[in-house]
């Protein structure tokens, strides 16, 4: 597992659909080394915080075995990395076998992961095509956020090594079947609500669909 790219970049006004829309969907890949902080990287910001960054959305990480079926989908000629919005473009840790709560370490910093990304509007400002933001939900290529449990620095090239494997099971792709899902199993709803390093607001809404399931 291997850390490919480092991406960053500031908010800019764009406009999109007769208004003028502030993001920070458009990440640049940088060389050499990156602060990372507990809320984000040197030379990153998120634009509304309302819905993204904070501690449990501080970096954004995305896999590079995505970017191919991505770039024959789009029938796009390049697709640089950052494309998605991710801060690391990352080899090795796809959402199948990446769980909540798994902790890593990438150059002199670690990471827990904390929930998968869910796509909203600036994605479609980022391609130029308002149906990516549904094509990216569907395909389940969502990547996941990280919580920065301790402070460093890290750069394109270095290793990835898991220092913990959550036992619970509750992968990246199990949390998000279990978003998309019309039904879901209550012991299944009953792991997610219950799991510490899930965000609290997916706790939140599958303890809201348990309880549904109940009465």
């Amino acid at each position: 597992m291997n850390l490919v790219t480092v991406s960053v970049g500031r908010p800019r006004e764009i406009s999109w659909q007769d208004r003028v829309v502030r993001t920070s969907i458009f990440k640049t890949p940088v060389d050499g080394r990156v602060r990372v902080s507990r809320l984000n990287l040197d030379g990153d910001e998120q634009s509304d915080l309302l819905v993204h960054g904070g501690p449990d959305k501080a970096v954004y990480a995305y896999p590079v075995e995505h970017y191919a079926p991505w770039q024959t989908e789009l029938a796009l000629a390049d697709l640089p990395h950052g494309s998605f919005g991710e801060n690391l473009t990352v080899d090795g840790l796809i959402e199948t076998e990446v769980a909540i709560g798994d902790e890593y370490r990438i150059g002199t910093a670690e990471f827990i992961v904390t929930q998968p990304r869910l796509p909203c509007f600036k994605l479609g400002i980022r391609f130029a095509r308002s149906d990516i933001v549904k094509l990216f939900f569907d395909s389940g290529r969502t990547g996941f956020y990280l919580r920065v449990t301790r402070e460093g620095e890290i750069g394109a090239g270095d290793s990835i090594e898991r220092l913990t494997q959550d036992t619970k099971g509750l992968t990246i792709q199990r949390v998000f079947d279990l978003y998309s899902a019309n039904a879901a199993k209550p012991e299944d709803l009953k792991l997610a609500s219950e799991h510490p390093a899930l965000a609290a607001g997916w706790r939140k809404r599958f303890q809201k669909l348990l309880d549904q399931s109940e009465t």
